[in-house]
């Protein structure tokens, strides 16, 4: 049974196109941990950049121009112009030295979502009851007497 990746930081968008922020978000993952797509659509690029693996999968029946994942660092099993299903395997989490990682101290997934050039919080793809942090809580019902 496979679970919920932990989030090692979050989606900061930056101030200005050009600005500080983390256009992404970083997915506790280790080296050889199975990387699926979040949706149905087509790999737009399987390849190196900067000297890491990145794939990234435009996302089918999302607007003109398409949402856009990016994954990364990645060894990718997939190839530009393959079409994959939600959840199918695209590739693995790559070994990264951390010094050539610049999104983690530990093994991680940076995982980004964009619109043309805009980049956007990938984490607005998943349902609310994905991200749910803690317990459930049983919280009170208006309109009731409280028993005694």
């Amino acid at each position: 049974m496979e679970v919920r990746p932990r989030v090692l930081r979050g989606w900061e968008p930056p101030e200005t196109p050009y600005g500080r922020g983390h256009r992404g978000v970083d997915l506790a993952a280790a080296p050889g941990t199975p990387v699926r797509a979040v949706a149905a659509g087509r790999v737009s690029f399987a390849g190196q950049v900067a000297g890491r693996g990145v794939v990234s999968v435009e996302l089918s029946g999302t607007g003109t121009p398409p949402l856009r994942t990016t994954y990364e660092p990645v060894l990718p099993s997939v190839e530009k112009g393959a079409e994959v299903a939600p959840g199918e395997v695209i590739g693995t989490v790559a070994a990264t030295a951390p010094e050539k990682s610049p999104h983690c101290a530990a093994p991680c997934l940076h995982w980004g979502l964009l619109r043309a050039d805009v980049y956007l919080d990938p984490l607005a793809l998943l349902p609310p009851w994905l991200l749910r942090d803690g317990p459930p809580r049983l919280l009170p019902v208006l309109g009731l007497p409280v028993p005694e």
